[in-house]
């Protein structure tokens, strides 16, 4: 099977590896060999702090020390790397980015182009022309309900050296701004699991101009870019425009662009249509 390729499953911020049950399940049901990773401090390495189980103590919560603190994009790609360098042994690798992994994946693309043998962006932050947290601040994003998200914040992440969120908030407020910007199409039972799957930390590093999107490198490698028609977190509007720049920057190779309906976090709950996009891109 020596060019049957791998799908490598890069999760986004708070996720990790548990994310992509379904869509593995889905995947390996049509024949197709999958990994999803976890990015340092992310799933058994995460932290969950005795203070975020129920009664919750929120003063507590908001000062205990978290493992994830201090790690980089720098040590998330290398990580990715790494699980790329064994998995290219047994054949062709596809990178398969979901929001904030987009980052991740963009650096790996920068530093090892020969270990991918395509890119695939899930409404994922893919930065060309803007670091990442600056496009928070571009009119794409405007819709987004930030005030309503940061209800749920736990702590200072200048003084934690992390960003944490509680997601077992009983603030209904918070938890209607979670479900509107990442489940809205989603019942509540399929919500709150999700909900449960998310780690409170995330770590700060989400890259610098360094770490945008190169042409001489990242630029060579064949990618796709799935948009989720329904998304709120990353509106369309956002990821037409992250698309748009990095076709700018590499007119020769643009991305190969699909649409599948639904959210932020629909496609990984109900992963049909996104498996079929991937099994067509598997297939050449």
């Amino acid at each position: 099977m020596p060019n049957t390729p791998t799908f490598v499953l890069v999760h986004g911020a708070f996720a990790n590896s548990f994310s992509f049950a379904p869509l593995q399940a889905e995947l390996a049901l049509r024949g197709h060999r999958s990994l999803a990773i976890d990015l340092p401090g992310h799933g058994f390495a995460a932290t969950f702090p005795a203070a975020y189980q129920a009664p919750q103590d929120l003063g507590a919560l908001a000062t205990t020390p978290g493992g994830i603190k201090g790690v980089t994009l720098a040590e998330n790609a290398a990580h990715l790397i790494g699980v790329l360098e064994r998995a290219k042994r047994h054949g062709p690798a596809i990178v398969v980015a979901h929001s904030r992994g987009g980052i991740t994946a963009t650096a790996a693309g920068n530093a090892r182009p020969d270990l991918i043998d395509r890119l695939v962006y899930v409404s994922a932050w893919c930065p060309v022309d803007l670091d990442v947290n600056d496009y928070y601040a571009e009119p794409e994003m405007a819709g987004v309900d930030a005030a309503g998200l940061a209800r749920a914040l736990a702590g200072d992440p200048a003084a934690l050296g992390l960003i944490r969120t509680n997601f077992r908030t009983a603030d209904p407020e918070a938890l209607a701004a979670f479900r509107q910007a990442f489940a809205a199409d989603l019942t509540d039972d399929e919500f709150r699991t999700f909900l449960n799957t998310f780690q409170p930390d995330e770590n700060l590093d989400a890259g610098s101009s360094a770490d945008r999107a190169q042409a001489a490198t990242w630029g060579r490698i064949p990618r796709s870019y799935v948009r989720l028609a329904d998304d709120v977190s990353m509106p369309p509007a956002m990821q037409d425009r992250l698309i748009r720049e990095a076709d700018a920057l590499t007119p020769g190779n643009p991305f190969d662009v699909h649409t599948v309906p639904g959210g932020h976090l629909r496609w990984l709950v109900h992963p049909e249509p996104a498996a079929d996009v991937l099994s067509g891109l598997a297939a050449g």
